[in-house]
């Protein structure tokens, strides 16, 4: 995909993007896409796993439902680090990762800030890409692929927890079942989270946000 390099772009985070920038940006904002449903269906043989005994990534499935709405990160990056960032991220998610232009809706609006739709990048695993995990397995299956799993950038069931938090956080009352449901499961199991208060912490919070959604 050819960029205008006097223009800066927008790129969209819905997985640790979403907490954590290894990038230079101007502005962030949160926001959402259409029409795609988050999915953790793609193995991680480096950030949170290994070659051996791969970990689960988040990536984006079209979904039949043109309104299915994904929340996440929109980030800005000034036209001068446009090509050094793209370099970067088109490293970052070679494990099978096609970037696609989309629309993004910044929420909540903003009176001091552009509230159309504007374009936007995001990297989406292709099905074809030789670490696609498919679309079959069950929510079980995929909890306990991950509990085995670590990588390079931590233990895998972290990357669940600070993505499901993340979410309650930034957009109180929307709902991810399948990150939600997930979340659960790996903490009914994580043995380094049973003796924790994270479970009561997870339930108070959710608690509360179901009487602002």
């Amino acid at each position: 995909m050819e960029e205008n390099t006097d223009q800066d772009i927008w790129i969209f985070g819905y997985g640790s993007l979403v907490w954590k920038a290894d990038f230079p940006f101007v502005e962030k904002r949160t926001g959402f896409i259409k029409g795609f449903l988050r999915r953790f269906f793609q193995n991680s043989t480096d950030h949170r796993g290994t070659s051996d005994k791969p970990g689960r990534v988040v990536t984006l499935i079209h979904s039949e439902n043109p309104e299915a709405k994904v929340c996440g990160m929109g980030y800005r990056i000034a036209a001068k680090d446009k090509q050094h960032v793209l370099k970067h991220l088109d490293h970052r998610e070679k494990n099978g990762y096609e970037r696609y232009q989309v629309e993004f809706y910044p929420y909540p609006l903003d009176q001091n800030q552009l509230n159309e739709p504007q374009s936007i990048l995001l990297y989406v695993a292709t099905h074809e890409n030789p670490s696609f995990a498919g679309q079959q397995d069950t929510l079980e299956t995929i909890a306990q692929q991950i509990l085995g799993s670590s990588g390079q950038s931590g233990r895998n069931p972290e990357y669940v927890y600070r993505l499901a938090d993340a979410m309650r956080q930034l957009y109180p009352g929307e709902r991810d079942d399948h990150l939600f449901d997930l979340e659960r499961l790996l903490l009914e199991r994580d043995p380094m989270m049973l003796e924790s208060e994270k479970l009561k912490e997870i339930e108070v919070n959710r608690s509360e946000l179901s009487k602002e959604g």
